[in-house]
């Protein structure tokens, strides 16, 4: 991949979560708003929100990229490689609800809702999963899981420690938009193609 390819990457990244946060933050946060000038403050608060964590979101996915070159080194086989991300997802999976319930059991939530971050995070892991295996090939959807959910929880985990539903939404949604993008476009980009 060549620089203006690179740039075209990290631009249109950050633009999707600048704009993905500017969009969640508004309608979770509609209320807030006094007069034009709050609207503007917090539109330029709820755009850096969202560059930052397009940031964390490109720094996580080149670091995956990296590190899948080291698993397929090490581990000689793409089928072992597949079953060690398929072990660690699950560990993934599983902390991302017993964790978060062990620290915020006394809130009052009820259980469902330490359940159902996991399983809908996987649940769009797969889909993108999905979808780029019928872009690509078979070979892709267990890394695009892996990366989908693993990552994007270390990615989410400074603010899984606040336990916050207003910050939870307004990290999660760019953070799955921009690895969505990363992961769909891509292939794109450095095919002989393009």
């Amino acid at each position: 991949m060549n620089i203006k390819k690179w740039v075209y990457l990290f631009f249109t990244t950050l633009l999707i979560g600048g704009v993905s946060s500017v969009i969640v933050g508004l309608l979770l946060r509609w209320q807030d708003i006094e007069s034009g000038a709050s609207f503007f403050v917090m539109l330029a608060w709820l755009m850096g929100f969202g560059f930052i964590f397009s940031i964390i979101s490109q720094m996580g996915y080149f670091a995956y990229l990296t590190i899948h070159r080291f698993g397929l080194g090490i581990f000689k086989s793409v089928q072992l490689w597949n079953w060690v991300q398929i072990l660690v997802l699950a560990f993934v999976v599983f902390d991302l609800f017993y964790l978060r319930y062990i620290a915020f059991k006394d809130s009052g939530l009820p259980l469902w809702n330490f359940i159902i971050v996991p399983i809908a995070l996987v649940a769009f892991g797969a889909v993108v999963a999905y979808l780029k295996m019928k872009d690509t090939n078979k070979g892709a959807f267990i890394p695009t899981l892996f990366f989908m959910v693993a990552v994007t929880t270390i990615e989410w985990i400074p603010v899984l420690k606040q336990g916050d539903a207003l910050w939870l939404w307004l990290s999660i949604v760019p953070l799955l938009a921009c690895n969505t993008w990363q992961v769909l476009i891509l292939h794109r980009l450095i095919s002989k193609k393009s």
